[in-house]
């Protein structure tokens, strides 16, 4: 296990212009009470995802409010993360797979060789998602812990649901996205729900001029003029990137000159991603108007930034989705996103007001042929999301939620 120590400097009054003085105001008054106080947070992955982006931003803010707040990676090996992508992909409701008992000795052993090196002096640790939900096994607890669930576990395999979840039930707290994600055998008075966030700061969400977008495309050979489809997501059977792809190839039979962006990040703690990466690549051929743009080849957060912002029509195909951030991403970018009705992406799009929930393939073409044929019409879309992203899924919105989440864990002790 290992410390984040390279995180950039976040200042609250930074946000002021986005949030105005009255929510700052109230953020630091809630803040005051745990001045002095510590906080952990622990996942299992530095780069890559959204867990790891959430933190990144973050911790640094709680920082900056007084809470002393760090970051700590688990670290395992290449065997340790298929495990855990077995684990994931089952709790997102894969029942064609089955825990053996290795699988189980070697989860449990890189939990409890991490948990030597977990501070023991804190007081608050928070455990992001399954890959290190054992630690509380093998830790000795003195504080709260808050298991803290970024998937969709609306419809979990049962045997790894049972397994997972005998950790899950000794924390103090679960957090998750969605009340449809909570299961009956968690006690409901530990419950709390709380969406995740963008931080509208970042390099990936920051503000950029349209010569930067334009040098952007041209480095990675997208033309500018033409229409531009675009997802942003890890390569994850997961995603519906073969669906997106359908839409594209469906639209380009009305409008040829369409061009689809695949944008994603090879995450360390995703072995599977590779094997996925590469059939999408197949799949795709010599179509060169798909352009498959990841860090491999040097696209970054401000890469991502410049794609979302050239987006004509931005795409989410995913067919389970813990929350999906680029969906809020691109919102608040003003884009008329068209999603599939899941998980977070319910949450988070309005239908027909900040964009298009579809059920499948022939309703994503429909309305993303809409929205390139009615250019007012996204845009107004596009103004409405930004405002529901600001209203709700915003960073700063995220920090005075965990501080609600601390204020109740800590009245259980009075």
């Amino acid at each position: 296990m290992f410390r984040v120590n390279d995180m950039p400097k976040k200042r609250l009054e930074a946000y002021k212009p986005i949030i105005g003085q009255e929510n700052v105001d109230k953020i630091k008054e809630k803040a005051e009470e745990f001045s002095g106080k510590s906080l952990i947070h622990v996942n299992s992955t530095r780069f890559g995802g959204g867990v790891a982006e959430i933190l990144s931003g973050l911790v640094p803010l709680m920082q900056d409010v007084g809470l002393s707040s760090e970051w700590w990676v688990l670290e395992g090996d290449n065997e340790f993360f298929k495990i855990t992508k077995a684990i994931h992909n089952a709790l997102q409701g894969d029942r064609k797979l089955e825990l053996s008992e290795s699988e189980v000795e070697h989860y449990l052993k890189i939990n409890k060789d991490n948990a030597q090196g977990l501070p023991k002096d804190r007081d608050f640790v928070v455990i992001h998602d399954p890959q290190p939900a054992a630690l509380i096994e093998f830790a000795e607890k003195r504080q709260p812990w808050i298991w803290r669930c970024h998937i969709d576990m609306s419809d979990p395999n049962p045997e790894y649901w049972k397994f997972i979840g005998r950790f899950v039930r000794k924390y103090d707290r679960y957090v998750f996205h969605l009340r449809e994600y909570v299961q009956e055998d968690l006690r409901g008075d530990a419950v709390f729900i709380m969406p995740p966030s963008i931080d509208p700061l970042s390099d990936k969400n920051r503000e950029l001029n349209e010569t930067a977008v334009l040098k952007t495309l041209e480095r990675f050979d997208v033309d500018p003029e033409r229409p531009k489809l675009v997802q942003v997501s890890r390569f994850d059977p997961w995603k519906g990137i073969f669906d997106t792809i359908k839409v594209y190839k469906t639209v380009k039979r009305k409008i040829p000159g369409v061009q689809l962006l695949l944008v994603g990040v090879m995450a360390g703690d995703d072995p599977e991603g590779w094997v996925y990466y590469e059939k999408v690549l197949r799949h795709v051929g010599e179509d060169y108007d798909i352009k498959i743009l990841t860090n491999l080849i040097g696209v970054n957060a401000r890469e991502v930034n410049a794609f979302q912002r050239s987006a004509d029509v931005v795409l989410q195909m995913s067919t389970r989705e813990g929350f999906g951030l680029t969906v809020a991403e691109a919102m608040w970018k003003e884009k008329a996103v068209v999603g599939r009705a899941v998980g977070g992406i319910k949450r988070q799009i309005i239908d027909g007001e900040t964009g298009f929930l579809v059920q499948d393939v022939q309703e994503a073409t429909e309305k993303t042929l809409y929205l390139l044929t009615h250019r007012d019409v996204s845009a107004r879309l596009g103004k409405k999301a930004r405002e529901r992203v600001l209203n709700e899924f915003i960073i700063t919105k995220h920090l005075e939620r965990y501080l609600d989440l601390l204020k109740e864990v800590s009245n259980d002790d009075q």
